[in-house]
């Protein structure tokens, strides 16, 4: 009978090649077929050359061209010790090697040379399981020397990362001036403005007799638009460091005008080098984060909540609870701090001039320069070193058009001119030194059709009519130069152009919404709770988490919030040292 015919078997042994190496390292250590010695000091070691050629280009080179090592029978390996040679034998025959922090250096040296490329990351791979904040420098250094690419960038990682800590040690101190402006200049350094000013300052005074020339060059590479104008006016000015400077002075006076001219002066009227100093874009390390607080929870009672939104996870986090309950208080951010104003302090009743502030790094509320006047349902925005409260109810209740302004420069309070008409509950923004003033509704509860603008510089008020405008209890979001106002008892979203003086209709919202907050993130608009009517036009409570993309015109649910909220704040916050994260 014919047998079936036999399926062809390619066989492939596992265990050929490490059993192979095995045999041939017992023949190395018996001595036997071997035809070179590597030599290492007084230490000598019996290898087969096919095995080196094998192993690694750099012997390859030697015994397959017509180098003398090709007639030698023993070789020097110059610049090697004989423990680390004979620790890369056995590796080349055992594919095992031993590294720890005393002969990393001395392996990692060695493999460079002869080439053998694995173990050399496997080194590397050792080196950056041992970064820390205090030896990170030196560690960029060394893989700059060793030409480790893979080190370097991790290295480079983690002082950006944690330049807080790195800015602390003591390698940070004997950088040179080419080193430490090199990292001075890159945008990833995961620091404040302020920090980075601390720390040139400190580099100076660890050798102040041969640095103390540097400051002028130095302190170019401050980001002065990001720092906060209270430390840069009162601090930073004050540094013997800096009045040692003439340019120095002129820029921290460059910068006093500008602020105080409030569009009425343009940057080509300071000195020549300012320009690019005050156009420095914010280091790409800072985070712009979404931050939630106040309100009204689920309609029950007001909320101390404040939440900041992980974008990465997904997820929300609490930050420390507001001191106290406020009813329809304001909510705005300046400097990376988020400010609460005024509102109704709901154990008592009373109408509050407080002001709380909440900055990310800290985690910590403070109370800062209460308002000249107690006020709730008002509306505050912030531009340049201002924050400016409009209107809203006083503690007679009554419908107030006086505005204020706080200069963060001075820490104080200032009244400024009233709006024309004194509204509740209008959409609010500010953009191209002027503040727009939306629709709301005035005493009787109607809506008004009226657009007021603000010209800061001049501190004077304009209005017009716009049968566009019909919005109550809406947010406004500057972005792209452009105001989006979205719904307020109403399902559209408009963008008005300042420039055009014309409304640009957008996508609208799913439901007629209002009393919920908005804020830009990542050049899109975010929108947060508030309330709806339903169809059959009864009000009911939000938890939404919604993203609006001006490129593609249209809306995408990110989610939901803890809990349904409304008449809350909104906001981003930019922060580097995210220490809520730790609470």
């Amino acid at each position: 009978m014919d047998l079936p015919a036999v399926e062809v078997l390619h066989y492939k042994d596992a265990e050929h090649s490490s059993a192979l190496l095995l045999q041939l390292n017992k023949l190395r250590e018996e001595n036997i077929l071997t035809d070179v010695v590597l030599r290492a000091g007084m230490t000598e070691i019996p290898c087969h050359r096919n095995v080196l050629v094998s192993s690694s280009p750099y012997f390859r080179a030697m015994f397959c061209n017509n180098f003398m090592e090709t007639q030698q029978s023993k070789v020097e390996m110059k610049g090697v010790k004989p423990a680390i040679l004979s620790s890369i034998v056995d590796y080349v025959y055992t594919g095992l090697i031993s590294i720890d922090l005393e002969n990393v250096l001395h392996i990692m040296q060695a493999a460079s040379m002869l080439q053998y490329g694995r173990l050399f990351e496997a080194c590397s791979d050792f080196l950056q399981a041992q970064l820390r904040p205090d030896n990170c420098l030196s560690m960029i250094r060394l893989s700059e020397m060793m030409n480790c690419e893979s080190l370097r960038k991790k290295a480079k990682e983690m002082a950006m990362k944690r330049f807080s800590d790195v800015s602390l040690s003591e390698d940070l101190c004997e950088l040179s001036l080419e080193e430490l402006t090199w990292y001075l200049n890159d945008d990833s350094i995961c620091a404040d403005e302020e920090q980075v000013f601390e720390t040139l300052v400190a580099w100076i005074h660890h050798d102040p007799v041969s640095r103390r020339g540097t400051i002028s060059s130095l302190f170019k590479k401050v980001r002065l638009r990001h720092l906060h104008p209270t430390y840069l006016f009162q601090f930073i000015a004050n540094d013997p460091l800096i009045q040692s400077s003439t340019l120095c002075t002129e820029i921290i006076e460059s910068v006093r005008r500008l602020m105080f001219s409030i569009g009425t002066k343009s940057i080509r009227d300071f000195v020549v080098d300012f320009k690019p100093l005050w156009a420095a874009p914010q280091r790409c390390s800072y985070d712009d984060t979404l931050v939630v607080v106040g309100g009204r929870r689920n309609n029950e009672q007001t909320s101390r909540e404040a939440l900041v939104f992980d974008e990465k996870n997904q997820k929300w986090q609490h930050l420390a609870k507001l001191p106290v309950r406020l009813h329809k208080a304001s909510y705005v951010a300046l400097h990376s701090i988020l400010y609460v104003v005024g509102g109704l302090t709901t154990n008592c009743s009373q109408v509050s001039r407080t002001v709380y502030t909440l900055s990310l790094k800290t985690n910590q509320w403070r109370t800062a320069e209460p308002m000249l006047e107690p006020r709730f349902a008002h509306q505050s925005v912030s531009y340049l070193h201002y924050i400016f409260v409009l209107g809203g109810l006083g503690s007679d209740r009554q419908l107030a058009a006086s505005v204020e302004r706080f200069n963060s420069m001075f820490n104080q309070w200032e009244a400024v001119s009233p709006m024309p008409e004194a509204v509740l509950h209008p959409a609010v923004a500010a953009t191209n030194h002027r503040i727009y003033m939306f629709g709301g509704q005035d005493a009787t509860h109607s809506p008004v059709r009226l657009i007021q603008v603000y010209h800061i510089g001049r501190n004077m008020w304009s209005k017009m009519e716009n049968r566009t405008v019909k919005n109550v209890s809406a947010p406004a979001v500057v972005l792209h130069n452009k105001i989006y106002i979205i719904g307020g008892y109403t399902r559209r979203v408009i963008a008005y152009d300042t420039e055009a003086n014309d409304f640009i209709k957008c996508a609208n919202l799913k439901e007629r919404r209002m009393h919920h907050a908005a804020t830009c993130l990542n050049n899109k608009l975010y929108i947060t709770g508030g309330r709806y009517v339903s169809g059959h036009d009864v009000i009911e409570d939000l938890d939404t988490l919604e993203c609006y993309d001006p490129k593609t015109d249209a809306w995408t649910c990110k989610g939901t919030l803890p809990y349904k909220l409304f008449d809350h704040g909104s906001l981003t916050l930019t922060c580097a040292a995210q220490n809520w994260k730790k609470s």
